[in-house]
């Protein structure tokens, strides 16, 4: 009996490792520091200064979406000292006063169907992200990456904030922060080696009638302006092809 169970722990253990390597394609990003947290259905880097991620990293396939509705329960990251990270409380009139919706950076949409759905409401995967961005072409550009899932496509995603210019300052908190000028989005598939991505970055000032396709640019600026090695692993040779152009998903995307 005890075999048993030291067995099935063993295999949950190896199972769940797994999950978590293949949150990144070709490795995880680097060049930021901060804490890096592993999760089975997403890898995050929380930078102690902004008290947001420096990016988040996650795979969405047929498997992980079209669960069902699952409730948003905001909640400080419990792997995260209060000192580095914000709590539900930080958040207090910043919709009122500056427009912003608590904007998942892993949409708990792409992993309803998962039994880690709720780690998608912690406040270290969420940052203040203005209403028109977050319910209008972010929405629907996450939701196009679901679409393609549905194909049997495991789909990667990296995604994080930029910090370009100051938007606002959340109202009601004492805590040193940094909201988002805008994000980025970068979507990789890879069929057995061979590599295509499409990459977005966003202003927090985009309409909500805007048409993500239009916000396309190519991994490598991405990278520019974010300071990040998006794919650290990625062959060298394949660079310019993934990262040098756009277009690499745009149909399957439904652009």
């Amino acid at each position: 009996m005890n075999l048993i169970r030291v067995s099935a722990t063993l295999l949950l253990f190896v199972a769940s490792f797994s999950s978590y390597a293949e949150n990144c394609a070709y490795g995880c990003p680097t060049g930021a520091s901060g804490q890096i947290i592993e999760r089975p259905i997403y890898t995050l880097q929380n930078n102690t200064n902004t008290k947001f991620t420096n990016w988040v990293a996650y795979k969405v396939t047929d498997q992980t979406i079209d669960g069902p509705s699952r409730s948003r329960y905001w909640r400080k990251d419990p792997d995260i000292p209060s000192s580095q990270t914000l709590e539900s409380d930080d958040y207090t009139g910043a919709h009122a006063t500056i427009g912003t919706d608590r904007g998942h950076q892993v949409p708990l949409a792409s992993f309803s169907n998962t039994p880690h759905w709720s780690t998608t409401n912690y406040l270290s995967n969420i940052t203040p992200q203005a209403s028109g961005l977050n319910q209008g072409p972010w929405a629907r550009l996450e939701n196009a990456v679901r679409v393609l899932a549905r194909t049997g496509q495991g789909v990667y995603v990296v995604t994080g904030p930029l910090h370009e210019w100051h938007f606002a300052s959340l109202p009601e908190t004492t805590k040193q922060h940094s909201v988002p000028s805008g994000y980025f989005k970068i979507i990789i598939t890879d069929n057995n080696g061979w590599v295509e991505s499409s990459a977005y970055i966003f202003s927090q000032n985009t309409a909500r009638s805007a048409d993500y396709c239009s916000y396309e640019v190519t991994g490598f600026t991405v990278e520019y302006r974010s300071g990040l090695d998006i794919m650290p692993n990625l062959p060298a040779y394949k660079e310019g092809a993934v990262l040098g152009q756009t277009g690499g998903l745009t149909s399957e995307l439904g652009c």
